[in-house]
């Protein structure tokens, strides 16, 4: 059974910085576009940032220039750098395959408050 396993969240102020880590355990994992999700209270699921197979990323508007996803294949780890915060980024943030067939894992809450 795939497990995701997201890390990192927390509480920061306005402008500071957070870095999510998500585990895969998902033998395919280098051959799997993966992808960062956010839930916030009473909204639907969006797609913040996606990286493929090969490295390439793309990001939601939102997002675009402040938050950088990554990948380590060796450690089955999706990364998101995220920087220059704001309130609005606040939410329980998810990663899942860029088609995300996988089973949801718990999420990480991020909170932007001052």
């Amino acid at each position: 059974q795939v497990q995701l396993v997201e890390s990192g969240g927390g509480l920061v102020q306005p402008g500071g910085s957070l870095r999510l880590s998500c585990a895969a355990s998902l033998s395919n994992f280098r051959f799997t576009a993966m992808a960062w999700y956010r839930q916030a209270p009473g909204k639907q699921r969006d797609l913040v940032a996606s990286i493929a197979a090969g490295g390439s990323t793309n990001y939601a508007d939102s997002v675009k220039g402040r938050f950088t996803i990554s990948r380590d294949n060796a450690k089955n780890t999706v990364y998101l750098q995220m920087n220059s915060l704001k309130p609005e980024d606040t939410a329980v943030y998810y990663c899942n395959g860029r088609i995300a067939t996988m089973p949801w894992g718990q999420g990480t809450q991020v909170t932007v408050s001052s």
